[in-house]
């Protein structure tokens, strides 16, 4: 099915999109249930189950920091005690500034 595309307007061509994506999306799944089927029935043939194949995973544990959740402070603003940083990522202004006016890391720690 050839369709000419020049001579589509903008709501027929969104339409045409919308249709294709549809269709991509169904053709995935059917993809996705065969190969599912595939490996059951390998799986059934060989008479083990996915957990003897793969092993009961756990899944990895995260560094900290990695799930966005924030880290302790490891530094605090003498000026301003609201203002922390962890130590981690670029350096706040207020921490550089401090180093510029002669603090030292040590003295910044919370």
């Amino acid at each position: 099915m050839a369709v000419d595309i020049k001579n589509l307007n903008q709501n027929q061509l969104n339409e045409l999109i919308a249709k294709a994506q549809a269709r991509q999306n169904e053709l995935r799944k059917e993809k996705v249930s065969k190969v599912r089927e595939k490996i059951n029935a390998l799986l059934k043939a060989e008479g083990v189950t996915l957990d003897d194949v793969f092993g009961n995973r756990a899944p990895k544990a995260r560094r900290a920091g990695a799930t966005g959740t924030a880290l302790a402070a490891k530094y605090r603003n003498p000026a301003n005690p609201e203002q922390t940083w962890s130590g981690r990522g670029k350096r706040p202004n207020w921490f550089n500034d401090a180093l510029k006016a002669g603090k030292k890391e040590k003295d910044l720690l919370a």
